[in-house]
């Protein structure tokens, strides 16, 4: 796989590995959604010819991704059936907007069952590389996942603990004086603030970085007003990248998020579970045998050139 910026594109495009057949992803922001980023995908026999074409008819991107393998072996068959799948799978998981107009024609999903299994592998090792370069398009949309941590209703009872539905994921919650309450969960390296949770507003705070993204938030219906004048409520998960971009927008000024989230119906600060977790994993490691790990081999292998 091979990564490039708008500045370094023309270092791209001189690539050798550009004369092969491929698969090329273009990501950037959303220019209509300032909450979500956009994508197109395409393929290409030959990729030096086409990307050029492709990303000179689209001004969002800000980045483009390069898919092919150090052999021959990927074919134009290949290239359509991963084209097909990623525009399947992206759209799917709902973290951004496709510029893809068209869904490709279900003869592109077609392969031989050996050969359909060798690109589904190929597939899940993008979904793991994808997102560590920050192309977050694989990674399924929060909602599902944490439906069951959901209170019922957080404002009803704002000094009762909320009803334990599940023991996992651990839950963190936010209890201000001015009664406000919001819930969240950690999953995939974001922080998920949960559907029903409260947000502080107009508080006029001169101090709040994030201002603009909660207007964005409010813009986009994902805040709403509250049964309370000064209360917004979630109205859906929303995954935030740190902790204290969650902790900022629920109460509207800078907040260290790491002392402002707590574990639910306790006193202990985020900051605090978080060292008693690395110090309980560390004993656990310290208490347990390594035993090396099988070398498996492959008949095929792919290798992902960066």
């Amino acid at each position: 796989m091979l990564i490039s910026t708008q500045t370094s594109f023309a270092r791209l495009l001189a690539r050798p590995e550009l004369d092969k057949v491929g698969v090329y992803l273009l990501y950037g922001p959303d220019p209509s959604n300032g909450l979500q980023m956009r994508a197109y995908i395409g393929e290409a026999e030959n990729l030096r010819t086409r990307l050029p074409q492709s990303a000179g008819e689209r001004g969002f991107w800000e980045q483009a991704a390069v898919v092919s393998v150090s052999d021959d072996s990927l074919t134009k068959s290949h290239a359509r059936y991963l084209e097909a799948r990623l525009i399947e799978k992206i759209a799917a998981a709902r973290r951004g907007a496709l510029d893809n107009t068209q869904m490709p024609p279900a003869e592109n999903r077609w392969l031989p069952e050996a050969e359909r299994a060798y690109m589904e592998r190929f597939l899940s090792d993008l979904g793991v590389v994808l997102p560590m370069i920050g192309f977050d398009l694989l990674r399924p949309a929060p909602q599902a996942a944490i439906a069951a941590t959901r209170p019922s209703t957080p404002a009803a009872a704002p000094d009762a603990a909320p009803q334990e539905r599940i023991e996992s994921p651990v839950r963190f919650e936010i209890r201000h004086k001015s009664r406000v309450r919001a819930f969240a969960i950690e999953q995939d390296g974001e922080f998920v603030v949960i559907q029903g949770s409260e947000a502080l507003r107009d508080t006029n705070s001169a101090t709040n970085t994030y201002a603009e993204l909660k207007a964005d938030l409010v813009q986009q219906g994902v805040l709403a007003p509250g049964a309370a004048p000064n209360l917004y409520v979630f109205t859906r998960d929303w995954a935030f990248r740190s902790l204290s971009a969650a902790a900022a927008v629920v109460l509207d000024r800078n907040s260290n998020g790491r002392v402002e989230w707590k574990l639910v119906g306790s006193r202990k600060t985020y900051h605090q579970w978080q060292e008693a977790k690395a110090l309980a994993e560390e004993a656990a490691e310290q208490g347990t045998q390594a035993v090396p790990a099988p070398n498996p081999t492959s008949e095929r292998q792919t290798r992902l050139m960066f």
